[in-house]
Parts: structure tokens; sequence; C-alpha cells
């Protein structure tokens, strides 16, 4: 199976912020009269007791643990040659938990870990790092600081020791490339990490995505697709998904971020897996969601990961605003 040989999002595409941006679940109403959806039964999912065939690659989806799972046995997740985890691995980011769950990483037997950050993984976010104090409700700043120090590193990211932590880049494993993004729709406020407003702050960040890109990884959902919270309202990202299925077509999206949408849903094209561990009661009983995906013509699972460049930080602070009321004023809708 040979992977698409486009490189680049093309920057003069036709997609634009929706009109109803600002509304998913009105936005879906007209979307899903176009858009096929079909949700995939838990019997109808890999047994991640079967054997890995020679010329496949076992790809293991988890997401929002939460420092939970490191209370767990390793063996409670599937072994596979790649764990993809969704982001929020913390539930405040606090360096000292991501160095437990960096060490419970390195348990694992997989030989390739690929991580992205979530909102509640905030010591990631430099734009929020960069402030001189923390929402009261994320507690102290200086708590962050002395953490770091004592664990000897200056930014978080250097304690990821044992997995490849991906934000707005992309890794090639088999030949397979693999996009991670961590944004997703301001809500509380913004005081959470990676937010951005719904239209054109996020829809910037999804045309960074490569249309070679195989298997997508971002912390929220798109529209539609394992995105209900409470109540059946749409939560998703309208624009993530006109751009996972105008543009860049990738055979599996993972996320997360909806504690609630756990499962997994296709429209035909890309095979939709909210992994999230966690329940909304943040209890880590939803197991790993797995996969194979067919190991691409001329490749090897002896070969070495390459890293591919990083895009361009260009949204460290536009579209964050205090006040989610004010977003729709601001927004040129299409």
């Amino acid at each position: 199976m040979a992977t698409k040989d486009t490189t680049d999002t093309d920057p003069d595409c036709l997609i634009k912020v929706d009109k109803y941006t600002i509304f998913p679940s009105k936005a879906w109403e007209h979307i899903q009269v176009k858009s096929k959806y079909e949700y995939i039964k838990p019997d109808e999912r890999l047994d991640p007791s079967t054997p890995v065939k020679p010329d496949s690659v076992r790809v293991v989806c988890i997401s929002d643990t939460h420092s939970k799972v490191e209370m767990k046995d390793p063996e409670m997740i599937p072994h596979g040659d790649i764990l993809l985890h969704a982001g929020d691995f913390t539930m405040k980011g606090e360096p000292n938990a991501v160095n437990t769950f960096n060490k419970f990483l390195g348990q694992l037997p997989h030989k390739h870990k690929i991580v992205i950050a979530g909102n509640h993984d905030i010591s990631f976010d430099d734009f929020i790092m960069s402030k001189t104090s923390l929402d009261p409700m994320l507690g102290s700043m200086q708590k962050y600081r002395d953490q770091m120090k004592s664990l000897g590193v200056k930014c978080v990211r250097d304690l990821m020791t044992n997995c490849i932590y991906l934000e707005d880049a992309m890794v090639s494993l088999y030949g397979i490339n693999i996009y991670g993004s961590p944004w997703q729709p301001t809500y509380a406020s913004g005081r959470w990490g990676f937010n951005l407003c719904r239209g054109e702050p996020l829809l910037q960040k999804w045309k960074h995505i490569p249309t070679n890109t195989d298997i997508l990884i971002t912390h929220g959902p798109p529209v539609g697709y394992g995105d209900e919270a409470k109540g059946g309202n749409h939560v998703g990202c309208v624009e993530l998904l006109n751009v996972v299925q105008k543009l860049v077509k990738p055979k599996y999206h993972v996320f997360g971020h909806i504690h609630e949408g756990y499962g997994m849903s296709t429209d035909g094209c890309t095979t939709f897996i909210n992994a999230a561990t966690c329940t909304t009661r943040y209890r880590p009983v939803n197991p790993a969601i797995v996969f194979d995906f067919p190991l691409p013509n001329g490749h090897t699972k002896d070969e070495d990961p390459i890293m591919h460049p990083k895009v361009p930080m260009d949204l460290t602070s536009a579209g964050r605003y205090k006040d989610m009321s004010a977003v729709g004023s601001r927004l040129k809708l299409d």
C-alpha cells in the first residue's frame, strides 16, 4: 500500500469558515446531509489479541488518561508496534505528573510511542507558561517552576524521553505519515491549554496538516464524529472536519477530549477514533482501540523514524479571547 504522494496542504484551498462554526450542532445538521456516518460497534473492532500479520503494523490508540493509567498494570494496554496517545495524559500538566507519565511510557513494550498534548496538559502550552500567573483553579505558576527546577529541566517537553512528542508536526514510521496537533475550540474562558476560537484561528492550524497524512492525531474531535457531549450536543470543530474530509482524507483520525464520545465511526474514507480512556468521572475503563495499518510497499519495521520540520507557531496568542461571548462578532463568516 503506497501512501499519498502529495506533501503540502494547498494554501489556496477553497475551505472557508463555515457560517455555523460557532453552532456545531447546527453545522452538523447541514453537513450530515451530504456526509456519510456509520458507527462501528465494539464487536466489529479489531480484537487486540488477534495476531499481527507480517505485512501489517499494529497501532494502539489511547487518550485522556489523566494520570490514572500509571496506577494500573502496564499490561492493560494491548501490545503493538505503535502506541498513539491523543492528549490529556495529566490533569493540570504539572511537571511531576508529566515525569510519572513518561516513566510509565518507558514500561510499555511498543517500539514507537507517539504523544500529543491536550487542554489539560497546560505546561506544554508556551502561551500559558509565558504568563506571570495562572488561573487560580490551575494552581501556582511558581509550583510549576519549582517542579521543573527539581527535575532539572527548563521545559516540560524535555521530560518526554520515552516517546515522540508531536506538536503541529509529522513523523514517518515504516513509511506511514503521522501528524499530531493539540488544538481545540476554546471553552471555560480559555484557561486551558491549546485553546483557540472557532473559525479562522483553528482553520489556520488545520491548514498546516499535510495532505499526505495517513494517520491524523488531534486532541479535539471533528464535528459529528465522536463529539457528542452530555445532552447530545455536538461540540467538535467544524473546520477540522472540513479539512479532514475535503483536503487531507487520512486513513485514520485519532482524538479524544470528549470522554462520552469514546468509540469508532467512519465516513467511508476516514475511520474516526475517539480513544478517550477515562469516562466523564475520570475512571480509566475504556479499552484501548487498535487497528492494523498495511505496511507500505518498500518499507520494513526495521526503519528508524523520520521527523519532519515543525510548522511555524503562527498563532501563539491570536484567536485567544477571555470570553467566548465575543467570538461571534469577531469571526468573518463565509
